[in-house]
């Protein structure tokens, strides 16, 4: 039976690579969005099988992406797929609902496997990002202080986005992302944003 996949990414080569790769398996594309927002308004005309969603995007991003789509619909499966070295994003990704995992450093062959997989509603997580997970079990990173809402706002503020910005990505008001940015600068200890952007960075959740 052919898998219907939606691309979420918001590099057209990129989409391009895996839509290459996905028509060798016989997986089928119904879709591509360039952004978190796109695939959330067409992930219901598309009805896709899968989702592989990047989570390092501009606007709400991956992440909340994620928990969007979960919230329209419980049973969608989804695949993230990240260029970060981290173990946070994974972590915070699987946590929020999605069932599979693929770091874009993989094999091109594990995608296969991973749509395949998350398809069939099985789980999926890359090896070497298994075996990081594994390894940073009782590791924290001063991100793990953040709740879920938190650690949104400051990977947004780490890239440089204003709050009024950050309201309108993540549908809060100006008031409430003012107090999550409070908070988080007093969780990690941060005076001002260059510093939590330098905290993200020395923790392999954003790319230089």
């Amino acid at each position: 039976m052919t898998i219907r996949a939606m691309l979420v990414d918001d590099h057209a080569l990129v989409r391009m690579g895996f839509r290459m790769l996905l028509a060798d398996a016989q997986v089928d594309v119904v879709a591509e969005c360039d952004s978190g927002e796109q695939a959330c308004a067409d992930y219901a005309r598309a009805a896709p099988d899968v989702v592989l969603m990047d989570l390092s995007m501009p606007g709400m991003g991956g992440l909340e992406a994620v928990r969007r789509l979960l919230a329209q619909d419980p049973r969608a499966r989804i695949l993230a797929l990240s260029a970060h070295e981290d173990t946070a994003h994974p972590r915070r990704v699987l946590r929020a609902g999605a069932l599979g995992f693929l770091a874009k450093r993989s094999a091109p062959e594990t995608l296969i496997e991973a749509v395949t997989a998350v398809a069939a509603y099985r789980s999926y997580v890359d090896a070497r990002t298994a075996q990081a997970l594994a390894q940073a079990q009782g590791d924290t990173s001063p991100a793990d202080a953040l709740s879920e809402r938190e650690f949104a706002v400051f990977l947004q503020l780490a890239r440089g986005a204003s709050v009024a910005q950050i309201a309108q990505h993540l549908k809060l008001s100006p008031a409430t992302v003012g107090t999550h940015q409070y908070h988080i600068k007093q969780k990690l200890q941060a005076s001002n944003t260059s510093e939590l952007t330098l905290v993200a960075l020395n923790w392999g959740l954003l790319q230089a």
